[in-house]
């Protein structure tokens, strides 16, 4: 049974299955050994138990004949993942993530003396194996300064100058967007007016003009349509459609590290009783498409990290002996590739349609959240990691192709394995792969 046959076969059961009622158990995700998919029987019908599920075509727009695989390239990954390492033969567009924008209409680099030489040499792997690269602009700490350089026609006319100016440099292939967030605050001390949206479209439909016809402009997303000058995400984003070649809706940092933890990325609110019901992949598609976007132009940001907690929950929030091994993240994330090397993770011989299956190691217990449709680990002394794998990302990129959307982008690529399990298991579920 291929990948998409799998997530049909879940979505039948779930079509026929009754809405559990409250409490909800959270059961443990034994893995069997063969053939048989590893989710147990009595957990599928909770997966996915929406009849809505997948939008009818009608809603999807234009079908994509071939999804695109992409990821992110942090600055910060050169030490530890030089550019010549990442296997461009599972990706076919990279992001360099980040170049920021600066008060005075120009771009700066997190680290000036590395991140050129950084996004060079990656311009010069990908290219010698034919794909492609984009710069990602701005980020959770670079987007300060957004708002006063698109503010005005003169602020915009020498931020898209210095932007091409980059773009020749590099011999870049498109431009990426991550302004967090237009119209409210992102990290606290972001600049923000009520124009920001409105200001926004212009900018973009300035690059869009200077850049040459063949460059891409994307942008990293809300789950929700950018916000007006009401405060409100807004409820016709067309004209953004019209300049933009696709956009990324962020489906991860849902929830952080919390004494009673949440789902990273929810592919949906499977049981209707999340705090957040719009922070979810299948609430971002909805609103997305009802404001007027293609599903054709939509790509689904899925994350390779996960959020270490201190908690004893034994179940994800808004659902109502010492171990061996103490995770240690970067501040309170981690990333997959982490959870292996310091063993709350271990790879078994079993498979399923997606890729390797991993269970808990270490004293850490894997469990499957049926909610949201994504693991979490706990220990009995106190942790608890929720994070994605092979399993739900492929679950997520099945999604996305049964529903019409572009792709699938990837935060980042150095918190895959060695193997790219993670990525593997997307090209699964989006049908580029089938061993």
């Amino acid at each position: 049974m291929n990948s998409f046959s799998f997530l049909l076969l879940l979505l039948r059961i779930a079509q026929s299955a009754p809405t559990p009622n409250y409490p909800l158990l959270v059961y443990p995700l034994q893995p069997t050994y063969g053939a048989t998919p590893i989710i147990p029987t009595d957990e599928v019908a909770f997966l996915l138990p929406v009849p809505d599920l997948f939008p009818s075509s009608s809603t999807s727009g234009a079908r994509v004949s071939t999804p695109l695989v992409m990821a992110y390239y942090p600055d910060w990954a050169g030490p530890d993942f030089p550019p010549e390492k990442v296997d461009f033969t599972r990706y076919d567009w990279i992001d360099f993530a980040f170049a920021l924008p600066t008060k005075d209409c120009n771009l700066s680099w997190d680290d000036p003396d590395t991140s050129p030489a950084l996004l060079a040499r990656l311009v010069k792997a990908a290219h010698s194996q034919r794909k492609k690269v984009k710069l990602s602009v701005g980020g959770w700490t670079g987007s300060q300064h957004f708002s006063s350089v698109v503010s005005t026609d003169q602020n915009r006319m020498k931020f898209v100058k210095n932007i091409c100016a980059l773009y020749n440099q590099f011999h870049l292939d498109g431009i990426d967007i991550d302004w967090e967030y237009p119209g409210h605050q992102g990290e606290g001390d972001n600049e923000v007016s009520p124009n920001d949206t409105a200001n926004l479209l212009a900018f973009l439909q300035l690059l869009r003009r200077k850049l040459p016809s063949s460059a891409a402009i994307t942008a990293a997303t809300l789950p929700t349509p950018f916000y007006g000058a009401n405060g409100q995400p807004l409820r016709d984003v067309s004209a953004f459609a019209k300049v933009f070649n696709w956009i990324t809706l962020m489906n991860y940092d849902v929830w952080g590290s919390s004494q009673t933890p949440g789902p990273n990325a929810p592919l949906y609110d499977a049981c209707n009783n999340s705090s957040q019901p719009d922070g979810n992949a299948v609430a971002a598609f909805k609103a997305w498409t009802a404001a007027g976007f293609p599903a054709s132009k939509l790509v689904l940001g899925v994350p390779a990290y996960g959020y270490l907690s201190q908690s004893n929950a034994t179940r994800l929030r808004t659902r109502g002996s010492p171990a061996n091994v103490r995770l240690v993240g970067d501040g309170d994330q981690i990333q997959f590739r982490g959870l292996l090397k310091q063993g709350a993770l271990v790879r078994t011989p079993a498979r399923d349609n997606f890729g390797p299956v991993f269970s808990g190691g270490g004293g850490f217990t894997r469990y499957w959240d049926k909610c949201s449709s994504t693991p979490f680990l706990r220990s009995p002394v106190g942790q608890v990691v929720t994070y994605d794998d092979v399993q739900s990302l492929g679950m997520k990129a099945a999604w996305t192709k049964q529903v019409g959307m572009l792709g699938v982008n990837m935060f980042d690529v150095h918190g895959d394995t060695d193997g790219s399990d993670l990525a593997d298991s997307v090209r699964r579920g989006l049908g580029l792969i089938r061993s």
